[in-house]
Formats: structure tokens, C-alpha cells, sequence
């Protein structure tokens, strides 16, 4: 029978292959140009967004059970810099800091849940440092989809279940 913890990990696991996806498809959507495209000076890029997920997500965690999860060699400041770096090396930092994180959890036991990591010299659980990700994450991914149905031109295809179709897309389910 499966444990709590076992089904926790299996849990988080899928979520963050769902909002992966969910960034993967926006990203996918949207030109070179677009990606650069803020809505003023104080506003983020989603070249901005990729570069904080992914920094965020490399600094946290690469050897998050053995160093503190803000690494030194983080420039946090730097990832809020839209600097004119091509869609396909925002795409290759995306996918890394993705990895590092996969390659971080899916090794994961029910164990080491209750385990004490930290975080800017802070003292979390591994499972609270999962449920902070697992809250970072979608906002961020959240504001890449906003941006992205925002600098449509083609029309939106909706990344989830579309306006107006929650019955018909119900009724499939239960089909």
C-alpha cells in the first residue's frame, strides 16, 4: 500500500511536469520578439520570467541536501535584466533549470522528506522546500501565459480547458 509520503512525491512530481507543459506550450506560442516584449520599464519579459524560473530553479536545487539553496554563484539581479538572448538559448536555460530540479526530486524518497535543507541560511524541510517551488513556479508560469495570450496576433488556442467549454470538456472526461 502506498504511503502519504510516497503519494506526496508521486504528486508533486505530476505537477510539475503539468506546469512545465503548460510553460513548454506558451513558450512555444509566442515569436523571438515576443518573448522580449514587457509592458513597461517595471514590468517583466517573458525572456525575464525564463531567466528567473531558471535561475531560481538551478540555484535551489543543484546539491540542495548538502549546500544552502542560494548558491553564491547566483546573480538573482541579473535575471530580472531582459538581455537579447535568442529563443533558443532561453529555451536551452529553461529546460536546465527544469532538469536540475527533476534530477533533484525524482531520486527522492519518503525519507528524506522530513529532512532539514536550507534556503538563504533558513531551515526547511525538503517538503517545504518542494511546496515553495510548487507555489513559485505556476505564478511565474501564470504570468507567462497572460503575456503570451497577450502578444497574440493569430488568435489564442487555449493551454487548458477553453472559454465557454467546461461542460463539453466535462463531458469527455466522464465519457
Amino acid at each position: 500500500m502506498e504511503s502519504l509520503a510516497e503519494n506526496y512525491l508521486a504528486s508533486i512530481k505530476k505537477q510539475f511536469c503539468y506546469y512545465k507543459s503548460v510553460g513548454d506550450k506558451a513558450i512555444e506560442r509566442v515569436s523571438e520578439e515576443q518573448l522580449h516584449w514587457s509592458y513597461n520599464d517595471d514590468s517583466n519579459s517573458i525572456a525575464v520570467i525564463i531567466k528567473h524560473i531558471a535561475g531560481n530553479s538551478i540555484s535551489r536545487w543543484t546539491d540542495f541536501l548538502t549546500s544552502d539553496g542560494e548558491k553564491s554563484s547566483r546573480n538573482r539581479d541579473d535575471e530580472f535584466e531582459d538581455t537579447a538572448v535568442s529563443k533558443e538559448e532561453l529555451t536551452a536555460l529553461w529546460d536546465e533549470g527544469w532538469d536540475c530540479l527533476f534530477n533533484a526530486i525524482n531520486p527522492l524518497t519518503a525519507d528524506d522528506l522530513l529532512r532539514t535543507i536550507y534556503i538563504r541560511n533558513e531551515a526547511h524541510t525538503v517538503a517545504e522546500a518542494i511546496n515553495r517551488q510548487l507555489a513559485h513556479i505556476p505564478y511565474h508560469i501564470g504570468q507567462i501565459v497572460y503575456i503570451a495570450k497577450m502578444v497574440s496576433t493569430d488568435g489564442w488556442q487555449s493551454l487548458t480547458i477553453p472559454k465557454g467549454k467546461s461542460k463539453e470538456f466535462n463531458a469527455m472526461k466522464r465519457s
